[in-house]
């Protein structure tokens, strides 16, 4: 197997319950920008309260906003510009459309496990706390088809608000599961057979030399800081993006990119 020089015997022991957070609702939350209110009403997976156009918007896809509105019973109100700029994060652009809505669930993190796709392909995060990162690394692994995210529970942006507009709507189909201790869940997945792979600046292995079309999941650091030195001991390899130029580091959510399409170019090879 390319890019792999040990085996291991895994067992089937199930997780300690204080490994995994059971599924929760957060609260409620404001929505904002066409593409994210779009998708939750098309996915149908939270709850909208209701929605609030500007008066005066007139971009098309407010249309079919408004329309869906109506199709799924959610009261639309329509208010001054001024106050939609009051209701949302200073500085953001709303694009004229806001939604009053059920903040987005976690999964548990034993059923995103159990549930995956054969072979899987996870990602986890280790202490990623800026929200458009988390969002722009949920619209990554909608699109590379990946299976879910793994979140910890400390010292790690949640599903907020800013995350959703940031994903463009990925929040509404991106499976995010919260653990409360990293490492301990990493053993976890180890003994379901899922190889786990960090990255890492000072790894020896390129990204492109490892097999995934095995079951992987990938753990990507911080920004700045990086892998915790625990997690990434935990790590069956270690692997790195060849930099070019000279920055030495990609922002956590392009190595997201660059890693999971790697990953699936590799995949739909060997279907072939």
């Amino acid at each position: 197997m390319k890019g792999k020089t040990f085996s291991r015997e895994r067992d089937r022991r199930e997780p300690r319950r204080e490994d995994v957070e059971p599924p929760r609702r957060s609260g409620t939350v404001s929505l904002y920008g066409v593409l994210p209110i779009l998708e939750a009403l098309r996915s149908g997976g939270r709850r909208i309260e209701k929605i609030i156009v500007a008066d005066g918007a007139r971009q098309h896809r407010l249309n079919e906003i408004v329309e869906l509105a109506r199709d799924h019973r959610v009261i639309v109100e329509t208010v001054p510009r001024e106050r939609l700029d009051r209701l949302v994060e200073q500085g953001v652009n709303h694009q004229g459309v806001a939604a009053i809505a059920a903040s987005a669930d976690y999964v548990d993190a034993d059923e995103l496990v159990v549930r995956a796709s054969e072979p899987a392909l996870f990602v986890i995060l280790d202490g990623v706390e800026d929200p458009r990162n988390l969002g722009a690394i949920l619209r990554t692994v909608e699109c590379a088809g990946a299976d879910g995210v793994f979140i910890p529970e400390r010292r790690a942006v949640g599903l907020t608000d800013t995350v959703a507009k940031s994903s463009a709507g990925a929040i509404e189909h991106v499976k995010v599961a919260k653990v409360t201790n990293l490492n301990r869940f990493i053993e976890y997945l180890k003994e379901k057979n899922v190889w786990v792979v960090g990255t890492s600046g000072d790894a020896t292995m390129s990204y492109t030399d490892w097999d995934w079309t095995t079951p992987t999941a990938v753990v990507l650091g911080a920004e700045g800081s990086g892998l915790h030195r625990l997690v990434a001991e935990n790590c069956d390899a270690l692997v790195k993006i060849p930099m070019y130029g000279k920055i030495d580091s990609l922002n956590v959510s392009v190595a997201a990119g660059v890693i999971l399409f790697e990953a699936r170019r590799q995949r739909d090879l060997k279907q072939e």
